[in-house]
């Protein structure tokens, strides 16, 4: 493939084998034939069907769903049905996210504008941007979308916005001639491409790439090759899920055949001995767990989009919680993507100007002292000339290019804005700025006298002025006042600042821009957001690194990252990243801070070598070059307002507000919400040891024909007792040390030391006291009659009543529940209240009753059912103080 760039319009146009009025119909048809359409095309998506299928392809829910049809085989209809309902609503809720999930590549195709200026054999038309091929000449002015990556013919004072595909917040001043790089994109000064919007002037280009084969094309196929990969969550929970699944099919096994070996293999025993197997599988499940996490990640959300984060995918908020890297976008994340005067070099003294963005509220200040219009002569000079030879306007919010807005708004802080100033001083020639020229001028008339005013880049402006304003007066320009001039703009170029001379005359006929008188010098950046700087620090603090990965130059990242508070670290270029090999990039970018002037290429080897070093990379972006790495890294960031539609639909994660401390807001959530889900895991599976424990050492201990409960009667805990208290265990208040401690390793296990020692003491706990319980009130061990089902409903009652106290103890890992806070929930109380009352209403009402078993309850029974519950409390809490004595010593 050319590159394009490298040759000069003649060269170009005969490598595409083109002219200056273009090509032929017949040959658009053929080279269309040749090409196909000028569109992003898409890999084959799964169909709806396909993503429905998908949900039901997890471990945990297959062996619900042959838990399901086992019970249904076998008679009990309740329990296959109760099952049934379980999967088919996980169901529904895992489609419906992931079918609005993937719209990357749509969003990318409304990018394209429908319509083109071409030129073929010599007549001008309009086209659909499909039917444009290679060698086709464009026509383009102020306002049109570039339907398609070209090589400029003509340029006239053309400037293009690439910000969404370069991420430089400065329009790109176009030029004709060759360029010698190899590099980024924004250096091809000569090209336009596909996407990009013309901001000023006209220009003729021909077409050299169309459809995938365009930059926009290039992102577009990224997006589609980036896989998409389960967030740490998903796979920590897979791993649960397998883990219970083997443990689950192990413990059927070895009671079917300990308890035939111990009753005998005869008709009868067997189907009693599959069924007790049947009634430990519902037992083990912790079918609630899937409809659990899924709610407190939702509830989760509705938390985050009051702090103006909206999330798409579930898992991100928990993935931003545990993330340890945050590789944000330079332009629009850290800075406000509004240039921003910042000093002013006049009259040989500088000064600093307060404020930021369009808002016209600041002043300007020598040392500290402010200054006003009338002290010095060249800065009120300097600031008429910047609101008067400018094209821009302050309305609905800025409209032109951004360094003239930048002007107007110095000028609005001093009280003198455009429309009040053009009234008094009309506007009588103007001389067009241009990238060759790199300057601009007008003429206004000035009371009796006309006033020329220049603005441009300084060394340009330099050499045509003779005179300098200094002290109020106009004197000579001598060498060494030059040569501090020049000093001064090199010293506030180094400082990241875009600067601009300024000069006048007074004007009576003749050249506008000879003999001027140099004014002064004004020095403009894009600058951080004021809460950006906090951010920072409170991401230092949590043990989250942060990167800047940025389309702008190294100068500018640099002296931002300074300014925000970025940690001294590297600063490597694109350019610099090509020679790197994976291996070395991996190897060096834990020390690198800054990223600058990057194509889409690189951000993803920045983010996969990250992730090669075992690190959850958060990718911030609003650009459209910014897609394929918020894809490919483990969870991406989209900024709302300034942030393209391709980087929203490829992003879990929207900030609406565009703001760095809605991020460090999401990180306190997600690590509160994974404290949540750890409570409420224990909590589950607890519970589900004991009711297995229970099942297990009933049927080999008690000489009884059926089990102490039955499966409606472990789903109705599973699902409905043990259900409200474990949604509530996922709004408990975050830990008040939640942002003060590192991040959680990738590979960090759910099942930690202290969780499983918790869960293994619970559940023996709850099916001691379980056993006791029935043994209490059956102690011959009738199989028929009122005490059988008194000591089936006694110990039904007190396993719920054990595993609504462990609710309570679930609320921390090591610390007591009463340095917790016991009424610190209210939710949790409610949810063991409502708790209370449905297992009351399966004890008392009839057709509850008689549907679940059980009998009623007197007052003496339920005082024995609370203080063998009390049990849980008193295990747990001597467990946590032994853990908090080993800690100290340790």
């Amino acid at each position: 493939m050319s590159e394009f760039h490298s040759l000069d319009t003649k060269q170009a146009l005969t490598e595409l084998k083109s002219g200056y009025y273009g090509i032929s119909e017949e040959e658009a048809k053929r080279r269309f034939l040749e090409t196909g359409p000028n569109e992003l095309k898409r890999e084959k998506k799964e169909s709806k069907l396909e993503l429905l299928l998908e949900q039901f392809k997890d471990f945990l829910i297959i062996i619900l769903i042959v838990a399901a049809v086992v019970s249904f085989a076998i008679g009990e209809s309740m329990d296959a049905l109760v099952i049934f309902v379980i999967v088919i609503l996980n169901a529904i809720i895992g489609f419906a996210q992931q079918y609005r999930a993937e719209k990357s590549l749509e969003a990318l195709q409304k990018m394209t504008s429908p319509t083109a200026r071409v030129v073929r054999g010599g007549k001008e038309a309009k086209i659909p941007t499909s039917e444009i091929v290679p060698g086709d000449i464009i026509l383009l002015e102020a306002g049109d979308k570039v339907p398609a990556d070209a090589r400029l013919i003509e340029a006239l004072d053309l400037r293009c916005d690439e910000a969404a595909l370069t991420g430089e917040s400065i329009p790109s001043e176009k030029i004709t001639d060759p360029v010698d790089c190899k590099g980024c994109v924004g250096d091809r000064k000569n090209m336009v491409f596909s996407g990009t919007i013309i901001v000023y002037g006209k220009a003729r280009a021909v077409v050299t790439h169309t459809g995938m084969r365009s930059e926009l094309g290039k992102i577009a196929s990224m997006v589609q090759k980036t896989e998409k990969e389960e967030t740490p969550l998903q796979k920590r929970l897979e791993v649960v899920g397998k883990q219970l699944g083997i443990g689950i099919l192990g413990i059927c096994v070895i009671v079917f055949v300990v308890g035939m070996l111990r009753v005998g293999w005869t008709p009868e025993h067997v189907t009693f001995m599959f069924l007790a197997a049947v009634s430990l599988a519902v037992a083990a499940i912790p079918e609630g767990l899937p409809a659990v996490v899924t709610m407190a990640l939702a509830l989760g959300t509705q938390r985050m989009a009051k702090r103006h984060a909206i999330i798409r995918k579930l898992p991100a908020v928990e993935t931003l919680g545990s993330c340890n890297v945050i590789c944000s976008d330079k332009t629009g994340t850290f800075t406000k993507n509004e240039m921003t005067v910042r000093s002013i070099y006049a009259d040989g003294r500088e000064l600093s100007v307060t404020g930021s963005g369009y808002d016209t509220e600041g002043e300007m200040l020598d040392g500290k002292k402010p200054v006003k219009l009338g002290e010095i002569k060249a800065l009120d000079i300097l600031l008429r000339g910047g609101v008067l030879c400018n094209n821009a306007s302050l309305e609905s919010g800025g409209m032109g290019d951004p360094t003239e807005i930048a002007l107007l708004v110095l000028g609005g802080k001093a009280d003198l804005y455009k429309d009040a100033l053009e009234k008094e001083n009309q506007r009588l020639e103007e001389v067009q700025f241009d990238s060759e020229r790199k300057r601009m001028s007008t003429v206004n008339k000035e009371g009796n006298k006309k006033v020329a005013y220049t603005k441009g880049a300084t060394e340009i402006v330099l050499k045509l002025c003779t005179s300098m304003l200094k002290g109020g007066k106009v004197v000579k320009l001598t060498d060494a006042d030059r040569k501090a001039i020049v000093e001064k703009n090199n010293e506030m170029a180094n400082r990241a600042l875009r600067v601009l001379g300024v000069a006048y005359k007074d004007y009576t006929s003749g050249d506008v821009e000879k003999d001027l008188v140099f004014i002064g010098m004004v020095g403009m950046i894009d600058p951080p957001r004021d809460e950006v700087k906090e951010s920072v620090r409170m991401c230092k603090d949590a043990g989250v690194s942060v990167k800047m990965i940025t389309g702008d130059h190294a100068i500018t990242a640099r002296a931002i990252a300074r300014e925000i508070g970025l940690p001294e670290g590297d600063v490597v270029t694109g350019e610099e990243l090509e020679k790197m090999s994976d291996n070395d990039l991996q190897k060096r970018v834990e020390h690198i801070t800054v990223f600058a002037r990057v194509n889409p290429e690189h951000k993803l080897r920045i983010v996969a070598a990250l992730k090669a070093n075992g690190h959850v990379v958060a990718m911030t972006g609003d650009g459209v070059n910014d897609a394929p790495a918020l894809k490919k890294a483990d969870i991406g960031v989209a900024m709302g307002i300034t942030g393209t539609e391709v980087t929203k639909e490829a992003g879990s994660m929207i900030l609406m507000d565009d703001n760095f401390a809605t991020i460090v807001a999401a990180i306190e959530e997600g690590r509160g919400i994974y404290d949540n889900i750890r409570k409420f895991i224990m909590f589950l599976l607890s519970c589900n040891i004991g009711e297995v424990l229970a099942l297990f050492l009933g049927i080999l201990i008690f000489p009884i024909k059926e089990t102490i409960l039955i499966p409606v009667q472990i789903l109705w805990m599973n699902l409905v007792t043990d259900g409200a208290p474990a949604l509530a265990l996922g709004v408990d208040p975050k830990s008040k040390d939640v942002m003060r401690r590192k991040p959680r390793p990738a590979n960090d296990k759910i099942f930690s030391g202290i969780v499983l020692k918790n869960i293994l003491l619970v559940g023996s706990v709850i099916a001691a006291g379980t056993l006791f319980v029935y043994y209490l009130y059956n102690p011959n061990f009738e199989n028929e009659g009122i005490n059988a089902m008194k000591a089936g409903t006694m110990a039904f009652t007190t396993m719920v009543l054990l595993e609504l106290v462990n609710a309570l103890n679930s609320r921390s890992e090591k610390e007591s529940l009463f340095s917790v806070g016991v009424f610190k929930n209210k939710w949790l109380l409610a949810a063991i209240g409502f708790s209370l009352l449905m297992q009351a209403a399966v004890i008392y009402m009839p057709g509850l009753s008689d549907a679940f078993g059980t009998v009623p309850l007197g007052i003496l029974d339920w005082a024995v059912a609370i203080c063998i519950a009390l049990t849980v409390l008193v295990a747990v809490e001597l467990f946590k103080f032994v853990e908090r004595r080993r800690a100290n010593a340790d």
